[in-house]
């Protein structure tokens, strides 16, 4: 008779669960959070400016040149060659030996002469290092009520 009566209880639902409500037991409340971060970022920053040509400049007063002042001769002497990224690059400069002669017209007179040559190449080369420091605090209160 046992065995009949709990499977008649399981067939008939009477053990079946019920939901109980939840109910909060605070009234009001409050929740605070403090947060801090700290990030280091290191660069270095590498640039390299080039001269792809030459520049010859000649200046002055009292005196001549005994030939052309734009020189011959620009090809294979003062080659340069730089690989960077395995690309590399051939610049050829100016051969100063095909260069013009100067004198001074009026010997004992006041004179003023400036040569300059600039040839291909790496120019300048400028390394920038720095350390950036970023601290960073975040506080958040939460206020809650029932």
């Amino acid at each position: 008779m046992k065995r009949i009566l709990t499977v008649l209880l399981l067939i008939s639902g009477t053990g079946a669960a019920r939901a109980v409500p939840v109910v909060p037991n605070f009234t009001q409340g409050s929740m605070t959070s403090h947060t801090e971060t700290t990030s280091t970022v290191t660069e270095t920053i590498n640039s390299m400016d080039y001269n792809t040509g030459w520049q010859y400049v000649v200046t002055g007063t009292n005196v001549e040149s005994d030939g052309n002042l734009t020189p011959t001769g620009a090809g294979s002497i003062n080659a340069t060659q730089v690989s960077l990224d395995g690309v590399t690059s051939t610049w050829n400069g100016l051969n100063l030996t095909d260069r013009p002669d100067f004198s001074i017209v009026t010997p004992g007179a006041a004179f003023q002469f400036t040569e300059s040559y600039q040839g291909p190449g790496l120019s300048n080369h400028t390394v920038i290092q720095r350390t950036t420091t970023i601290n960073s605090v975040t506080d958040t209160t939460s206020t809650f009520t029932q």
